[in-house]
Formats: structure tokens, C-alpha cells, sequence
């Protein structure tokens, strides 16, 4: 799979929005301050394509990046720590509903969760969703160069419990900081798009 030309294209509110053109979908998710987009923009290799910012809840549709002009990244809202009102909160609850409810437009799904720390039930709920789809996925603990070497096995083994991944999930070690594990995520992209 190539990864470049990568462009935005689109934000999409309601499910009126969303893009069903028989390309792959690749879903990325995660809490509201896990580093999704940063992750986002350093696999594609790019400062700024997918919004980064200071608060967390910069995302708050479903945003769709071309990817190599043949695969859709797929930008869905952060959940947990946002401050946003409780209407906006129940909006993004309704859109991810909406998005779920249609599983065959997505190819491959990808969990950003925080590798310093044991999984929400908001990140388990999600991994629900995902295994609910029954489409492959990948979980990416993100801000690893933060933990010191002797966490990071025990922290990858709490992961895997709390989310109840499967053996044939990928649980990849990931710094969109130091690019730690950017190549491994990329391959593993590729071997499922």
C-alpha cells in the first residue's frame, strides 16, 4: 500500500456524510487525548494533516483522508475527556452509532489507547465495536517512549487482558513522538488493506 499523496477531502456530521465508494476504510479511534491524529500524521508522514490540538475533543466529525489516491483513513471522534457540552457529547454518541451500524464499509479498524495506562471502559466499549464488525483490527499503544523499559511487557499484557484481544489482534507498541514503531504499524496496514 502507498502512503502518499495523503489529502484531506472531507468532515462528515451525520451519516448523510459519510463515503461509500468501494474503496477500503481504514478506522482509526480513540480517547479524546490519546495522540490520535498525531498518530494519523505520522504514519502518512505529515506535520499537520490531521488536526492536533492543545485540548483535547479536536475532532468532532468523521473526517476522511485519501490515502495513495486508493484508501480512505478514516478520522472518527475522540471519546472521554473532551469538554464539550452534554448535546454535543449525545451528537457524537448518535454519529458513532450511525457509523457502526453500517460494519461492511469498514475494512480495517485501529484503537489508539494510551500505553502508559490500563484500558478505559469507554476504550473496551470501543473494542466492542470494533469486534462487533468482525473487519480486522489493529490496537496501537500510543506515547510508549513515555514508560520505562521495565512497564512496557507488563503494561502490553494489561492491554491485551482489559481489552480481551483475541490471539490473531495486533498489539503494537507505537511513539508518534520518537516514530517508534511507525514502520510496523505501516506493514501491518498493508498486509490487511
Amino acid at each position: 500500500m502507498r502512503f502518499e499523496p495523503a489529502e484531506f477531502v472531507k468532515s462528515a456530521g451525520d451519516k448523510k456524510g459519510f463515503i461509500h465508494d468501494g474503496r477500503p476504510c481504514v478506522v482509526f479511534s480513540g480517547k479524546s487525548n490519546v495522540g490520535k491524529s498525531s498518530v494519523i500524521n505520522c504514519l502518512l508522514n505529515r506535520r499537520n494533516l490531521a488536526r492536533v490540538g492543545s485540548a483535547p475533543g479536536k475532532t468532532t466529525n468523521v473526517n476522511y483522508f485519501l490515502v495513495g489516491k486508493a484508501v480512505w483513513f478514516v478520522d472518527l471522534p475522540g471519546y472521554g475527556y473532551a469538554r464539550v457540552s452534554q448535546a454535543e457529547k449525545e451528537r457524537w454518541g448518535r454519529l458513532m452509532e450511525d457509523f457502526f451500524a453500517q460494519p461492511e464499509n469498514i475494512t480495517l479498524g485501529i484503537q489508539i489507547v494510551d500505553g502508559r495506562h490500563k484500558p478505559t471502559e469507554l476504550d473496551c466499549m470501543m473494542s466492542g465495536l470494533f469486534e462487533s464488525c468482525g473487519c480486522p483490527r489493529i490496537v496501537v499503544a500510543n506515547k510508549w517512549d513515555k514508560l520505562k523499559k521495565s512497564e512496557m511487557e507488563p503494561n502490553l499484557a494489561l492491554i491485551r487482558e482489559t481489552l480481551a484481544l483475541e490471539e490473531g489482534v495486533a498489539l503494537l507498541p507505537f511513539s508518534a513522538e520518537k516514530r517508534t514503531g511507525r514502520q510496523e504499524l505501516m506493514s501491518a496496514v498493508s498486509a490487511l488493506v
